[in-house]
């Protein structure tokens, strides 16, 4: 049985299982303590049930075949409170002590649907949260002494918990007096910085008086799954249909993004060629009042939570939306526009694959370098099963650049640019490796029965046979591995920069609500119909509304096609470039959860060219380069001077110190740039200029292209000597 056929199996069998664990008998979930001066927000049925399946999945399917038990209930107590107050800034000791009763009981309330701890948890959080934010606001026209000594401790992690509100009310009162200064630095008035820091702690207010039940569901749900391993992921509805946009590229909407600004929605940008860029009746800066659909009433949405009004805003292709909007430019106040507005289907363009070319010299010799720039491995799988010809994809994408730069640009290389790229679809890392090797294993799979799967491209044919290299950095992840691994592994091409990320797990993505009996929904719908919890969010008593999510579970475990995992050591570049990221602070090494390094069997696939004569070449010339280079003279700079600030949890209140100490690195940072542009032949700057994009240098890329054209020459050399078979030059 193959993969796809194993999950296919798996899906049947959740379905069983998930709909005869609901219809079992579970104890009644406690009745929620409720906290005294604060709105409380309560979990409804629908988050019952998905707990309750949840952690049946985890236990059944996950590839650790872990059990939730008293450990990991521990685990969980102890990465909810982290993630709602790491800084120690907000839970007393004394409500510390109090969660402690919750620490070896999370298991079982999960397992029965019982999310009372949680969110009386959380609830006192917001009470705190509340607390601080009036006390702050009090505290704003306090006239502060400037010229202290006092010092702000921003980061109270290692500290131990307050002992009272009195204790933590320095800490506030600093906060806002460090907040001011940034304020006077700035160079506005003592009343405009008072007036600006009371809407900020206002806005703050209010946005937190908004937190519903799902916004609490999902900050102790990424507990959960992050103590089972980093990859495991519960979505909530609102993040499920964000997940899964990211991952086609595509939205249907109005084709603009929005922000939310002074309890206002406004347009921050418009998407190119989506409607709202077509009708050119909307703008960035303006603001939308409120929302009617087709020739409907208009709903107000001024002081609504920002994801609510998207959704308001968002609607299947073909269907119209109407908007009022003050004009960017005008007063709150003046008389709305209505605009008028055909949803469509949006292709996200700017943040898929592009191209571009630049030349080098090596050795006297003029290259043209195609590069590939991929943020991310995407496919639009709903746009493909239902037969869309054009559905968007990473490989087709590619495929047409690379035609594109063989054809008219008649590039002598190309590059593929992952850095920064978390990963994305397997399929399509698969398939774009098969735009440079002629047939053959791309990437080992190990499910959690232990059974391997190869999984191979099988298009004969290429579509770039010439010099390849590959772009990585420590943030470059999982299907970025696969790709960069077996370029490295077959010989077919030089990979460049630092250590990647080292995710070598893969996760499938289940939709809930297929694995439940419609009946069960409407039975869910039923009961939250009855249950107008103060705190829930929006929802109706009609089954087809009803959405429980999705679960990213990790199932399986990839390796290279010569046997090596990628999990936790990543892929270690041919070349290697300091790296601009802490790879003590980044990479899944720094995961306590993550699964381990392992090796299985080699596949049997057969390398293009043993390109490690080559290499030795092409390291030395690398490293002769860096060390004159004053581009990663300061990066090493930068790396030293992270870890220092890294280690500093306060800073001082003393506004000339401050100052004096901000003006010390500004005129380093203008020196630096000044020195730096005089090496490109650019025009210094003064202090307060902006640097245009035009101006902006990538080293790392530069670099990664000199290595390109001495890869060109020596292995060029390397052919005629060995006479292996190599890319064609």
């Amino acid at each position: 049985m193959d993969f796809k056929s194993f999950k296919e199996m798996l899906k049947r069998i959740f379905f069983v299982i998930f709909t005869a664990a609901v219809l079992a008998c579970h104890a009644a979930p406690k009745t929620q303590p409720m906290v005294e001066g604060v709105t409380n927000v309560k979990p409804d049925e629908q988050q019952q049930l998905v707990i309750k399946e949840v952690v049946n999945l985890i236990e059944s399917y996950n590839y650790k075949k872990i059990q939730i038990n008293d450990s990991i209930s521990s685990i969980i107590l102890d990465k909810y409170i982290k993630s709602l107050d790491q800084g120690k800034n907000y839970f007393l000791a004394s409500d510390i002590k109090e969660f402690e009763k919750y620490r070896y009981t999370l298991d079982d309330d999960f397992k029965n649907g019982d999310l009372s701890a949680p969110f009386f948890i959380y609830n006192v959080y917001a009470k705190r949260l509340n607390e601080y934010f009036t006390y702050s606001l009090a505290q704003i026209k306090t006239k502060f002494d400037f010229n202290q000594t006092d010092t702000y401790v921003y980061d109270r992690e290692k500290q131990p918990w307050a002992t009272s509100s009195a204790a933590l009310n320095d800490t506030w009162k600093k906060r806002v007096k460090y907040e001011l200064i940034n304020l006077n630095l700035a160079g506005t008035t003592e009343a405009k910085n008072v007036e600006t820091l009371t809407k900020r702690y206002q806005n703050l207010q209010s946005q937190t008086s908004k937190t519903n039940n799902q916004d609490v569901f999902q900050i102790l749900m990424d507990a959960f799954t992050e103590s089972i391993d980093p990859h495991t992921n519960y979505f909530n509805p609102t993040n499920a249909a964000a997940f899964n946009e990211d991952m086609s590229r595509s939205f249907e909407g109005i084709g603009a993004r929005l922000q939310l600004e002074n309890e206002v929605v406004k347009i921050s940008e418009i998407i190119a060629g989506g409607p709202a860029f077509k009708g050119k009746q909307l703008s960035a800066g303006d603001r939308i009042i409120a929302v009617a659909q087709g020739d409907g009433e208009f709903v107000d949405v001024v002081g609504w939570r920002l994801d609510n009004t998207v959704s308001k805003i968002k609607g299947p292709k073909g269907t119209k939306v109407r908007l009022k909007v003050i004009p960017v430019g005008k007063e709150m106040s003046s008389k709305p526009v209505i605009i008028e507005l055909v949803r469509d289907k949006i292709v996200l363009e700017e943040t898929s694959a592009k191209k571009k070319v630049k030349t080098i010299n090596s050795n006297g010799k003029d290259y043209k370098i195609g590069i590939i720039t991929l943020p991310a491995f995407y496919a639009d799988f709903k746009a493909a099963n239902a037969g869309d010809k054009n559905y968007k994809s990473t490989t087709r994408d590619v495929r047409k650049l690379i035609d594109s730069l063989k054809t008219y640009d008649k590039v002598n290389a190309i590059v593929m640019d992952l850095r920064g790229n978390g990963g994305g679809s397997l399929v399509e890392a698969i398939s774009l490796t098969g735009l440079f090797i002629d047939k053959g294993p791309v990437v080992q799979v190990k499910d959690l029965r232990g059974k391997i799967e190869v999984d191979e491209d099988e298009n004969s044919g290429v579509a770039w046979d010439g010099p390849f290299g590959v772009m990585v950095d420590r943030l470059s992840a999982s299907a970025s591995e696969i790709f960069a691994g077996a370029i490295q592994d077959y010989g077919r091409g030089i990979i460049m920069g630092s250590q990647t990320y080292g995710k070598g797990t893969v996760q499938s993505s289940i939709d809930l609500n297929k694995l439940v009996n419609p009946s069960m929904l409407q039975r869910v719908a039923g009961l939250i119909s009855k249950d107008k919890t103060v705190g829930t969010s929006p929802s109706s008593a009609n089954p087809a509304d009803i959405n429980l999510g999705q679960i990213n579970l990790t199932m399986a475990k990839f390796y290279r096609v010569a046997g090596s995992s990628t999990q936790h050591k990543g892929v270690t570049p041919d070349v290697v470039f300091p790296s601009i990221y802490p790879m003590d602070k980044i990479g899944e090494d720094t995961e306590p959860s993550a699964l381990p390094w392992d090796v299985i069997p080699s596949s049997n696939f057969k390398a293009v060219a043993n390109l490690a004569p080559v290499k030795a070449q092409l390291i030395k010339n690398s490293e002769q380069r860096i060390a004159n280079s004053l581009d990663f003279k300061y990066l090493k700079q930068d790396i030293a001077d992270l870890k220092k600030r890294d280690s500093e949890v306060s800073v001082t209140l003393n506004e000339a110190k401050l100052k004096a100490e901000r003006d010390a690195q500004e005129t380093k940072t203008l020196a630096r740039q000044n020195e730096l542009r005089a090496l490109r032949g650019l025009p210094a700057i003064k202090k307060g200029d902006k640097i245009t994009k035009q101006d902006a240098f990538d080293f790392i890329e530069d670099e990664s292209l000199k290595v390109m054209g001495d890869f060109m020459q020596q292995s060029g050399n390397y052919v005629m000597n060995l006479g292996v078979t190599a890319p064609k030059l």
